[in-house]
């Protein structure tokens, strides 16, 4: 619609003889790519772009109908701001590096890394895939580390083909020619430089101190990935001696951590132990002594109200270890095994006898042991108690995390400073989080951040610290001072890369270097996509160009649960590094819960894989049940749904096709191209297509406004909404009088009469196209084009705005609509009473109408009289005590004719059509 006078210009082309929602996928797609139809523009101006810091999916195998899910909704919003003329930045990244790919390479090629081993570069894997079976770690092949990140990539280049190839069908309007992945060359390079300028300002830093240990994968884990899950033990009732031989028992859940416990400790304020403070206890079977002392953090409702604290057998000892200066006794090993050493605190010979028994044992197989000689010394009191306690893990993993001491590297993110946490507690109150009520999910994990980033991975596939260390004659690391590459240097991979001033002859050798064998988090990179699609801190002038036209971005979409992750973590680096949010809005997507209500995971089994709903319905359908759901809302997956979504897009082929085709039939009735090639507002002047285009209006301002909101389903459902009421209402009401076919009693309509019905049809369904192009882009591209052949894509094509259509309609109200509606229905249900044929004609009627409705269904007689087939007179008699307000009171009569506002008071049916013979 041109913005001076509001004329829309069609170039109609040949309409098809049948219309389907098959094929469409293929047919606009690839006109899509061949146009360019979704590249960014290039735009200069920050305020004409509208960029999207879209999540890049994990490629580790298939996606699910969860990922269709989330990413509809961002596109959704993508297809209207740009439609809105935004120049959209919207790119699309795979996460290929981390724990998920390194198991899907390891079970599909049957291999394990072994850092020892040299790089083969005729290597073949024992496997090209093992069928969904588990290769046993005992049976896989070892391979070099280089050996292993070549199949990382080789598989996750494969699984990104088949992901951009179930986005496209879809109908994601990404630019597909800004992609990444997170482990690419670009993408390391911004993280390795992100890092750099962290350590350089003292936000980056390593410490040897105790963590969180997964033992499966030999990894330290972040706070951020942990998982409380609940878990079976037993409660072991054990005592400890004073010098004199009396007993003080406690109860634990570790008796396998006895060896290494460095005191008891009970609340200050329990009087049961107040006179024990200070004093010494011997532990069971180790025989050593140990001191009682108190600590705040001690539970006296908990067991027996004191506790052995070990090192480590949970984050409370720690934080116990740590405030009161206990000695380290740490006996588990980074492979979750008892160490193979007897320690030197240990100096009883039976209790160095049992210890050497446990070395190498499991925790497991230990604890029994451990447990059958408390029981054969008398030290065990009853036999052990059944108990669930909530236990951390990995969220990846299944076994519970220990605690080893090693050194790490942390980032700041507000967990030890103060200051630096209530700065990132206000940057939560400036994102604006759709929906809001998420906001306080990122504030309680702000709040409750009791340490340091953990950033360093003991793992393979990954962007490397770009680190070495110096090696004093002796050969010992100076992790103290760490030698790093400038940044015109990045990206180096330490193991390969050799530092300046040094050779490669000098690895690992006295006085010459060592490369930093961690690598970095898997978010520790995902946390700078903003940075990364922006080209931060790259040189040339495109790339800063690019920078200051797309960041801060506008948008964030992700899932609620990792909001403590990928959320959290990306807003700590922008903070750190740009002193700003990374964008402006976070649209946060629930889940999608199975027909059992559970959550859709890989893990449970209950995926459904997007391929199938989007064949069997097609993607606007998959698109439509996506839409339907509000953000923040858990949603089922739907296929009735889906069914509702594939019958609005076949009628809104159908209504377009029939709009269309008026006056373009010729007298063999095929459709030719001669048709009315301009819709202008100013040609509306019936009262009923004028209040057509009233409500039209109000709807684009209420989807309008819904989808500047982030209310994407909101808007859907107002759109829908009037469009299936325009298809039931409107086009019944109208389409006699736009076939120029005259009356009942044979009185053709005014041309003006038919012209104002044409254009109004016109009008609403090139709006309509418009309206629900974000939701449904193959059907909308398809009807458009019958429209607008050779204009360019609707998608390109200017969002509707609702003036011209007010204008148009001038003080006609948009119930007219509403009313004209009710009184068809009553005529027709006139008939479905008598259960007689639609084409039976009404001799006569008599309609009593609500006062606030009479005018309307007054000004609109003759469509309604057309469109029931009423070939006599229709009496309309005011009935002040009906109308819609009073239908409020009526809760029990459904859809009934006092809550239409119209009444049916007496008519005359006439004889019913004959039945056209069957043909033979």
């Amino acid at each position: 619609m041109s913005s001076n006078q509001g004329i829309i210009k069609a170039n109609l082309t040949p309409l098809p003889d049948k219309v389907s929602v098959d094929g469409l996928e293929d047919k606009w797609s690839q006109l899509w790519d061949e146009s360019g139809t979704y590249q960014f523009g290039g735009t200069r101006e920050r305020r004409s772009v509208y960029s999207i810091d879209t999540p890049p999916p994990t490629v580790s195998g298939h996606l699910h109908v969860g990922h269709v899910f989330s990413y509809t909704h961002t596109d959704v919003i993508a297809r209207f701001k740009r439609m809105c003329g935004f120049d959209v930045f919207y790119p699309m990244g795979w996460d290929d590096n981390g724990l998920p790919t390194e198991r899907r390479v390891q079970n599909y090629y049957g291999v394990r890394v072994d850092t020892s081993l040299k790089y083969d570069p005729d290597f073949k894997p024992p496997f090209e895939g093992t069928e969904g079976k588990k290769i046993q770690a005992k049976d896989q092949v070892p391979i070099s580390r280089q050996n292993f990140i070549e199949l990382c990539e080789k598989l996750s280049g494969q699984d990104e083909k088949l992901f951009e190839k179930l986005w496209r069908s879809l109908g994601l309007s990404v630019d597909w020619s800004q992609t990444y992945n997170t482990i690419g060359e670009h993408p390391r390079r911004v993280a390795q430089k992100a890092f750099l300028r962290n350590l350089a300002r003292g936000e980056a830093y390593q410490k040897e101190a105790p963590g969180l240990w997964d033992v499966t994968f030999q990894t330290a884990v972040a706070q951020a990935e942990l998982e409380s899950r609940e878990y079976d033990g037993f409660y072991h009732r054990i005592a400890f001696h004073f010098a004199d031989g009396t007993p003080l028992h406690i109860e634990t859940t570790r008796p396998e951590l006895l060896p290494a416990c460095g005191a008891l400790i009970a609340h200050p304020d329990d009087e049961r132990y107040q006179k024990y403070f200070g004093q010494k206890v011997y532990s069971p079977l180790f025989k050593v002594e140990v001191p009682i002392l108190a600590h705040p953090a001690a539970e006296k409702d908990k067991g027996a109200g004191i506790a052995m604290c070990c090192t480590f057998g949970d984050m409370t000892d720690v934080q116990w270890w740590r405030d009161l200066k206990l000695p380290t006794r740490s006996i588990i090993q980074r492979n979750g095994r008892i160490i193979m050493a007897t320690p030197d605190w240990i100096e009883d010979e039976q209790g160095r006898e049992l210890f050497a028994s446990i070395e190498g044992k499991t925790t497991f197989s230990a604890r029994k042991m451990v447990v059958d000689a408390l029981r054969e010394s008398g030290d065990l009191d009853g036999e052990p108690k059944p108990t669930k306690r909530m236990t951390n893990f990995y969220e990846k993993g299944d076994k519970p995390l220990e605690i080893v001491t090693s050194r790490q590297w942390y980032l700041k993110n507000g967990g030890t400073d103060s200051a630096l946490n209530a700065e990132l507690l206000e940057r939560g109150n400036e994102l604006q989080f759709h929906p809001d009520f998420m906001r306080v999910r990122y504030k309680n994990w702000v709040e409750g951040l009791n340490g340091d980033w953990l950033v360093s991975r003991q793992r393979f596939f990954g962007v490397p610290f770009p680190l070495w260390y110096p090696l004093n004659a002796d050969g010992e690391a100076d992790y103290a001072h760490p030698i790093t590459p400038s940044e015109d240097q990045l990206p180096i991979d330490p193991s390969t890369d050799v530092p300046r001033g040094f050779d490669e002859t000098q690895r690992d050798q006295p006085s010459g270097f060592m490369g930093e064998k961690d690598i970095m988090d898997t978010w520790a990179t995902s946390s700078l996509t903003p940075q990364i699609v922006t080209h931060w801190a790259e040189p040339g002038e495109e790339n800063e160009a690019l920078f200051k036209a797309t960041f801060p971005m506008d948008l964030r979409p992700q899932g609620q649960d990792i909001i403590r992750t990928w959320l959290f973590s990306s807003v700590d680096r922008a903070h750190l590094e740009n002193n700003c949010l990374p964008w402006k809005h976070a649209a946060l997507s629930g889940w999608i819960l199975d027909p059992d209500h559970k959550k859709m995971s890989k893990s449970k089994g209950n995926v459904v894989v997007p391929d199938q709903p989007i064949a069997q319905y097609g993607a606007d359908a998959v698109r439509y049940w996506a839409a339907c759901a509000r953000l923040g809302l858990d949603a089922t997956y739907d296929e009735g749904q889906m069914k509702i979504g594939r019958r609005l897009a076949i009628k809104l082929l159908n209504a377009t096709k029939f709009a269309l085709s008026i006056g373009r039939e010729d007298e063999n009735h095929h459709v030719g191209q001669a048709a009315q090639a301009a819709w202008d507002p100013a040609d509306v002047s019936v009262a009923l297509d004028k209040a057509v285009l009233a409500r039209l209006a109000q709807v684009i301002t209420e989807a309008t406004q819904a989808l500047q909101n982030y209310e994407h389903s909101k808007a859907l459902e107002t759109i829908e909404s009037f469009f299936w009421n325009f298809c039931d209402d409107y086009i019944e009401l109208a389409k006699n009088r736009a076939y120029g076919k005259a009356d009942e009693q044979g009185s053709a309509p005014d041309e003006k009469d038919v012209f104002s019905a044409r254009t109004t049809l016109g009008l609403a369904l090139d709006a309509f196209a418009r309206l629900l192009a974000p939701f449904l882009p193959f059907a909308t591209e398809e009807v458009w084009q019958w429209m607008h052949e050779g204009e360019g894509s609707v998608h390109k094509a200017a969002w509707p705005q609702a003036a011209a259509y007010e204008q148009a309609a001038g003080d006609v109200p948009a119930d007219v609509l509403t009313w004209a509606g009710d009184a068809l229905a009553v005529l027709r249900k006139i008939k479905s009473e008598a259960k007689v044929s639609m084409k039976t004609p009404i001799l006569s009627a008599q309609l009593a109408v609500a006062s606030e409705g009479l005018a309307a269904v007054q000004a609109t007689l003759g469509d309604i009289a057309q469109a029931g087939m009423v070939t006599g007179s229709i009496k309309l008699v005011e009935d002040a005590q009906l109308g819609k307000a009073a239908s409020a009171e009526n809760s029990g009569e459904g859809e009934s004719e006092a809550a239409s506002g119209v009444r049916v008071q007496a008519s005359e049916l006439g004889e019913p059509p004959a039945k056209k013979p069957r043909k033979q």
